[in-house]
């Protein structure tokens, strides 16, 4: 019997659709399991109350095939759970696209160095042809061969991706420099509650030997799931000297703190190269705005990422990377690669250049999961929608396209919601979360309450972190400084009143602010304040998107309900 001539499941939660998008209905029986099966493969486009749609992309595919997934599984799964029969050519599609990974491999050769193989030799020969290919290729060694400039590795995975085809690579990689580290785990100690003891959790052990296996590529996890831990059990692994890249100074001393908790590293053998200080040891953290710096034309710093002999290099939120740094990525194809992010969702749409540049997905663990195994804090996600008054809505409708957003996300009812939510969670740690710093510093001088932004000294944040962390400070007034790499265990409760527009991964990031499990096993509440019918509810729509997909829903109160 033909695959789509399976009986379908009569009540199965999947709609598959020949234009390649899937509809979930999450009512139905086995909605989440679906939505579990379906997400190495397939994207989440929208995600209102009752039907979510994803569809099945490329990369999405090219993804699954590289993380072991083959297209007899992916097949399986969408007939499992398709409520009608599955449309014949969409099968036929996913089987040829997962079938175009792999077909040409870079390969290391004795003789000839760097070479891409064809297990097709027609597919050399249309690459080939490619005007874009031109000066990325060698000499024709065989109908299935060609030589490869060792320099060009990067850029021809770029190209060969953006033509369809995928190149898988089993080149290897050098060495780098020799350096001791070791883990300083300790299973007994933690399975009996000694203090600072630890061990790896099994998912990052899976999450460590998936990244091993693949040599380079991107590990997902939640935040506050141990990214970090990850990344030292790789660097412990390795042995080499490594270089982190992170996201800014606080994210780099914090990096430096877990590396000295967790293993056999010093202080004098990580170095921190900022904007502050220019320190270069067998273990070197470096910011991005610090490598990306430009003067007179030129990125002096840049030549960090390819002066020493690095065995490893790690991309903390890989999915920030930008693009100076992904430029000098494509000439470090040598070394190994190790990103880690919350979500692999770039607003800018460059997910195809973390593939092909850093490497495929090689682990990704679903938040939901590790909230059922209870290594995340369960989450209740609310919107809280607001009416602006007459006055408001007039000076809304007539102002310019580009203004409307800040208007209606610094909507002055939003200071009075924050008010009640601070009441209702009352003795608890909260984060106020927001994009606009005039709209953050009023609501701070409001509450009372300290407040961190760009214009904050590290030495500053360090301080206020420390006494959130404490309980000194309990309610803390952040700008997007603390999207990323910021650890505060201790809070339970975020109140976003404004972001960056419709951005899927900064609302996954706001919400990892809050997920560390409490010790008192308190859920985590994240609010989103929303001014209603206009551009900052369409926006908040768009950025719940990735959460969605995740598992998590978000009730939608009306603010005179508080």
């Amino acid at each position: 019997m033909p695959a789509d001539a399976q009986p379908p499941a009569p009540d199965g939660p999947l709609i598959v659709q020949s234009d390649k998008s899937v509809l979930l209905e999450v009512a139905r029986p086995g909605a989440d399991e679906a939505r579990r099966a379906i997400a190495p493969f397939a994207e989440l486009e929208r995600a209102p109350e009752h039907v979510h749609t994803y569809r099945i992309t490329p990369l999405a595919l090219w993804n699954a095939r590289a993380a072991g997934l083959d297209a007899e599984t992916v097949v399986h799964t969408l007939i499992t759970y398709s409520r009608f029969p599955v449309p014949h050519a969409l099968l036929t599609e996913i089987a040829e696209t997962m079938g175009r990974y792999g077909r040409l491999q870079l390969v290391a050769d004795p003789a000839h160095g760097l070479v891409l193989h064809a297990a097709d030799a027609p597919v050399l020969e249309e690459v080939m042809r490619s005007r874009r290919t031109t000066g990325l290729l060698g000499a024709r060694l065989s109908p299935a061969d060609v030589v490869v400039h060792p320099s060009e590795r990067g850029h021809l995975k770029q190209v060969l991706i953006k033509l369809g085809w995928p190149a898988e690579d089993l080149a290897g990689y050098v060495d780098g420099e020799a350096h001791p580290i070791a883990l300083r785990e300790d299973p007994a100690g933690a399975r009996a509650g000694t203090p600072g003891a630890f061990a790896l959790r099994p998912y990052q052990r899976e999450a460590v030997e998936g990244f091993w296996a693949g040599g380079s590529g991107v590990v997902v996890l939640p935040c506050g799931a141990g990214k970090t831990l990850v990344g030292a059990a790789v660097m412990a692994r390795s042995s080499t000297t490594a270089l982190v890249l992170v996201a800014n100074a606080v994210a780099a001393r914090q990096w430096k703190e877990e590396l000295m908790r967790f293993t056999t590293l010093t202080a004098d053998e990580i170095g921190e190269y900022s904007g502050a200080r220019k320190e270069i040891r067998p273990v070197t953290i470096a910011t991005y705005q610090v490598l990306t710096t430009r003067r007179k034309g030129v990125h002096p710093h840049l030549d960090l990422l390819d002066s020493h002999d690095w065995g490893l290099i790690v991309y903390d939120e890989v999915h920030l990377l930008p693009a100076p740094v992904f430029r000098m990525t494509a000439d470090l194809q040598a070394r190994r690669r190790l990103g880690l992010t919350a979500t692999l969702v770039r607003e800018d749409g460059r997910e195809d250049e973390v593939f092909s540049l850093i490497g495929p997905k090689r682990y990704d663990a679903p938040w939901k999961d590790l909230e059922n195994q209870g290594w995340i804090a369960p989450a209740i996600c609310t919107e809280v929608r607001l009416d602006l008054d007459a006055r408001q809505r007039m000076t809304y409708a007539t102002a310019e396209a580009s203004d409307r957003y800040r208007l209606a996300a610094c909507a002055p009812a939003k200071v009075g919601i924050v008010d009640r939510l601070l009441a209702r969670h009352a003795g608890e740690s909260v984060l106020i979360i927001g994009q606009y710093v005039d709209q953050l510093t009023e609501i701070a001088e409001h509450l009372g309450a300290p407040l961190i932004t760009g214009a904050t000294t590290v030495r500053e944040r360090q301080r206020l972190y420390g006494a959130f962390r404490s309980g000194e400070v309990r309610t803390l007034v952040v700008s997007k400084v603390a999207n990323f790499s910021i650890d505060l265990p201790g809070a339970s409760v975020a109140v976003q009143v404004s972001g960056t527009f419709g951005s899927r991964q900064e609302e996954a990031q706001r919400l990892g602010r809050i997920v560390r499990p409490k010790e008192d096993g308190r859920q985590a509440h994240f609010y989103t304040v929303v001014a209603r019918d206009t551009v900052d509810q369409e926006f908040a729509a768009h950025r719940q998107r990735f959460l969605a997909e995740q598992g998590y829903t978000y009730d939608i109160v009306d603010a005179g309900d508080l």
